[in-house]
């Protein structure tokens, strides 16, 4: 599946975890994606391009056992501290 993509939309891909780039999580980037290299100094023309978008989609829960995890290492963390502070 072959479908003419731009900036926002290729943000829009990328943060859903269907590129296969990360997993499924907004990026808090303030600036759109096409003018990161621009404020990088290294300014390009962003042209819109072809891409073929994977079929395969993981689902938006894929990066939740990720962020559980830290999650449960920050209370054990916790519970260590209070417990050698007693």
């Amino acid at each position: 599946m072959s479908k003419q993509i731009n900036g926002e939309q290729l943000r829009a891909d990328i943060d859903a975890g269907r590129t296969g780039d990360k997993v499924a999580f907004p990026d808090p980037a303030a600036a759109p994606l096409e003018t990161d290299a621009e404020a990088g100094g290294a300014a390009s023309r962003y042209y819109a391009e072809r891409r073929d978008i994977p079929v395969e989609n993981r689902g938006r829960w894929d990066g939740l056992w990720l962020y559980g995890a830290a999650i449960a290492g920050l209370a054990i963390v916790a519970i260590l501290i209070v417990r050698l502070a007693v």
